[in-house]
Formats: structure tokens, C-alpha cells, sequence
């Protein structure tokens, strides 16, 4: 049990009813304290900005090696992934993922992202009305992710976001969102040790690079299935719950959108707003190593923390009128929306980059973004509308 000065709760964040409407229990959890006991899973919960930043920022005391999830067994399955190791075995294996993943690596796609980018502006203003997260969000990572990797047009691509969403969930508790994914889990496995084998990936793409590392014994065969599942993940939920959360807060926030039509330099500003104030993660765990104090609190070794990235983001203590949506904001680069430190997501310059050039590609042609009400989405991990009517008019 922990020590008694830390307030203890039946605060539970992985309700139906929290999930979909989070956060005024982030924000009950932030007054509380810095560190609260969530008793319905036995965890310390981590609300506010300054200690969950701490945490991320502090690997060697806040660990991933024995996984990054409430459920112990599943974060012994997880194990080894970039997503849940330490350095220095973490620094090697991100690295093989991230080296085509940096800013400077997607330099040579922006040309070939901004033109898929205004393809798909241009088809839906055309439709009429669609669906802001079949339609757009899904619609744009499916278009360009699966063929940098270089999967097979005929397998595959239709179950991307579902495998997705079940490595996600499984990050959760052993609820029934994370138990329905398991067949899911096991059909992914299966496909990324297909992929692994080489001449099954399209040749010259990412994916087949790492194949063709292994076969020249550059990297461990082993750890192939595992890369590339490190690609999928990062590269496609949070990628759609940036962009269907972008179409909602600019069709709610007209002056907003007119601002960025007449000033499309703030769009860089405008999307880490975006990412700040509906962060795509909602948090991970970690395991302490050593004895630590957080936010003037004693924390002891093997004591699990839930670091809550959505709460942080809302913080009073940082930021000036959480709750309001502003381009404009000071200091939104702090936000910690795709997480921050050396677990910080590795796919976030690519969701920028297709974030950005979406921007692009509607401001020059959309004077306004009509939207109905959002139904949203019943999951773990990933914070997300599951479907919202859009209009875009020239």
C-alpha cells in the first residue's frame, strides 16, 4: 500500500463514462495532488504537468523495460519493443525505426504527402458531406503509410487501423476493449512474421530496408516482426485522433480558422494547439526503479505510475485557460500531446508532416469547416471522435 500522506481515490479513468468525457476527473485527479493512489487498479496516477514532464524526462527512475501498460501480464508479452525498453538497448532499436522517421528523413516525401494531401481535400469538398474520421482521418495515413513501409497492395492494409487500435487498447486494463482485441493481436503477429520474410515487402521501402538489414545480419532477424510493428502503431491511431480532432476544433472555432487562412505560417503553432488541448495519448505507465520523490512526494521502488499525458495537457498550473483552443498560445511547444523525452512517439514528424500539409491544402481552398456533433470513440489509450460530419466550403 502506499504511504498514507497520499491521497487515495475511486477515481477510475478507464470507465466507459470517463473515457468519454475525461476531463473533469483529470482535473478532480490534479486537485488531489501531485501523485494520487487510483485504487479500481492499484496504480499511482501522475495528473499534473510539471511531474508527469518530470517523469518522461527522467527514464533511469521511471522505467519501460517492464512494460508500459496496467496489465502486468500483457507488459511481459510487449517486452522488448522500442516502446518498452531502457537505453541502451532502447537507443539501438528506435534508432532503426527512426532514422527514416526523423524531420530531415521525410524531407524527400514532402512533395509526394502535400500532393495525397490535396488529392483528398479536393475529392471531399467535391462529396459534400463525409465523415471526418473515415473519410479524412483514416482515409489520408491509409493512402501514404502502408506504401512507405511497402506492405502488399492485396493483404493487409484494410486491418492496419484494427491491429492499431488492439496494440493500443492493450496498454489499458484487462477489460473488455483489451480482451476483444486478442484475436486481432494474433492475426498482426502473424502478418508482421509474413512481412519479415524477404520479397514479401514492396522492394526500396521502408520496410523492406530493415528485411534487407537483417539478411545482411546489420540487425537481428528476431527482432524484425517487432520493428515493423513499431512503424504501424506510431504511424496511425494517433495520427487519426490528431486529424479528426483538428477538423472538429477548427469547424467549432471559425475565427480561429479564418486566422490560419489569412497567416497559413501559424499552422505549425496552430497544430501543436491541436495535439495540446485533445491529446491523441492518454497516458502510459512506469515502473520505479529507485526511491524518488515526485512533486514533493515519496515514491518507493517497484511502485507502477500511470503518467497522464491528456490531464497534463489541461493543467492550470501550466498553461493560461486550458480549456480554451488557441492558435495563438505561449509556449505550446511544451506540450506533451505525442508524449516528450526518448519515448517521446516515434511517428510524430510524420502525423505533423501529414497534419501540416492537410492544413495546407485546406486553407488555400476552404473559407469554412462545418461540423455536426461528435460521437466519441470508447478506447484505452488513444483519445478520439469516432465519427463527425463535415462540410467544407470554398
Amino acid at each position: 500500500m502506499p504511504a498514507t500522506t497520499i491521497p487515495s481515490t475511486d477515481i477510475d479513468p478507464y470507465t466507459d463514462d470517463s473515457i468519454l468525457s475525461p476531463y473533469e476527473d483529470y482535473r478532480r485527479l490534479r486537485d488531489l495532488g501531485p501523485v494520487v493512489w487510483l485504487e479500481a487498479h492499484q496504480v499511482f496516477a501522475v495528473a499534473r504537468y510539471r511531474e508527469v514532464y518530470d517523469a518522461l524526462h527522467d527514464h533511469t527512475t521511471f522505467s519501460s523495460a517492464s512494460g508500459v501498460g496496467l496489465t502486468e501480464t500483457l507488459n511481459k508479452a510487449q517486452k522488448g519493443s522500442s516502446f518498452t525498453s531502457d537505453p541502451p538497448y532502447h537507443g539501438y532499436v528506435r534508432g532503426l525505426v527512426a532514422r527514416h522517421l526523423k524531420p530531415k528523413a521525410l524531407e524527400q516525401f514532402h512533395d509526394y504527402i502535400e500532393g495525397w494531401a490535396t488529392r483528398l481535400v479536393d475529392e471531399l469538398i467535391e462529396k459534400g458531406e463525409f465523415d471526418a474520421v473515415t473519410d479524412f482521418a483514416q482515409a489520408f495515413p491509409l493512402a501514404v503509410v502502408p506504401d512507405l513501409l511497402g506492405w502488399p497492395i492485396e493483404e493487409g492494409k484494410e486491418r492496419l487501423l484494427e491491429w492499431a487500435t488492439a496494440g493500443f487498447n492493450a496498454f489499458g486494463p484487462l477489460n473488455e476493449r483489451t480482451q476483444r482485441g486478442f484475436p486481432l493481436l494474433k492475426e498482426m503477429s502473424e502478418f508482421l512474421e509474413r512481412m519479415s520474410v524477404p520479397g514479401n515487402l514492396r522492394p526500396g521501402s521502408w520496410g523492406a530496408q530493415l528485411v534487407s538489414d537483417a539478411k545482411e545480419g546489420k540487425i537481428e532477424e528476431y527482432l524484425l516482426p517487432g520493428l515493423l510493428g513499431d512503424f504501424l502503431a506510431p504511424s496511425m491511431d494517433t495520427s487519426v485522433s490528431a486529424l479528426s480532432s483538428m477538423l472538429w476544433l477548427l469547424g467549432t472555432h471559425q475565427d480561429q480558422w479564418e486566422q490560419l487562412r489569412a497567416e497559413p505560417a501559424r499552422i505549425p503553432q496552430a497544430f501543436n494547439e491541436i495535439l495540446r488541448i485533445e491529446s491523441p495519448l492518454r497516458g502510459f505507465t512506469r515502473l520505479v526503479t529507485r526511491e524518488r520523490e515526485l512533486g514533493g512526494v515519496r515514491l518507493d521502488p517497484e511502485s507502477r505510475v500511470l503518467l497522464l499525458y491528456g490531464s497534463a495537457n489541461r493543467d492550470e498550473r501550466q498553461w493560461k485557460d486550458p480549456e480554451t483552443f488557441d492558435i495563438d498560445r505561449p509556449g505550446v511547444t511544451q506540450h506533451i500531446g505525442f508524449g516528450h523525452g526518448i519515448h517521446g512517439c516515434v511517428g510524430q514528424a510524420l502525423s505533423r508532416l501529414e497534419g501540416h500539409s492537410l492544413l495546407k491544402a485546406l486553407a488555400g481552398r476552404v473559407t469554412s469547416i462545418e461540423v455536426g456533433e461528435p460521437t466519441w470513440r470508447l478506447h484505452n489509450t488513444i483519445r478520439g471522435i469516432a465519427s463527425l460530419p463535415v462540410t467544407l466550403r470554398t
